[in-house]
């Protein structure tokens, strides 16, 4: 799952996040999702979301759980 729809995505969720400092270089974050921070159903760049660490970022990839 490719993290733009945020019925995807729950919290507790493993996911994979660019950090807005990552975007230019694509580096990806790992954690647990804490908060979902995007209202809308879907966003083309990816839901965006807090971590449990505090990290903000948007997801790009949600792990098997």
């Amino acid at each position: 799952m490719n993290g733009q729809n945020r019925k995807d995505i729950l919290p507790g969720t493993t996911v994979d996040i660019v950090l807005k400092a990552d975007q230019k270089t694509g580096k990806l974050t790992s954690g647990i999702v804490k908060d979902i921070l995007t209202k809308s159903s879907y966003h083309p760049h990816g839901i965006k979301v807090r971590l449990t660490n505090g990290q903000i970022g948007r997801v790009q990839s949600i792990k098997k759980q």
